[in-house]
């Protein structure tokens, strides 16, 4: 696992982890932040957005990222349903070096379902360390 900007090479792909979709966490989820969406449709966007962040943010413990500069270009694809395995992915689109110590990294990240589904995408930008 890339440690630092240098470790990056663009291209490289890196796991994000596997988390399952919970049936408890979605009820929760649509009562506090979702009044009125149907739990048959799976989970709320927002509750995508958030399984997909919270993978991100475990992952990139490991990583000397520093600061986050931008979400962008944000795509949900389908709402998953209670159960559903989704794996998260991190592609390394770009990086930039800003002076000795630190670079910035652009990222495609995606969610996928267990049959290797799109689910959720977007576009990082970070700031690692050197």
């Amino acid at each position: 696992m890339p440690a630092s900007f240098d470790d990056f090479e663009i291209g490289q792909v890196h796991s994000l982890g596997v988390t399952a979709v919970n049936a408890e966490a979605i009820d929760h989820f649509i009562a506090a932040f979702a009044p009125g969406w149907d739990k048959s449709q799976g989970a709320p966007d927002a509750m995508v957005y958030a399984i997909w962040s919270r993978l991100e943010l475990e992952s990139g413990d490991r990583w000397a990222q520093t600061k986050r500069l931008g979400v962008d270009a944000m795509r949900w694809s389908r709402n998953p349903p209670a159960g559903e395995l989704l794996r998260g992915r991190m592609t390394v689109m770009g990086k930039d070096a800003v002076g000795e110590g630190k670079g910035i990294i652009i990222a495609q990240h995606d969610l996928l379902d267990e049959a290797g589904r799109l689910v959720f995408s977007c576009l990082t930008r970070s700031v690692f360390a050197r």
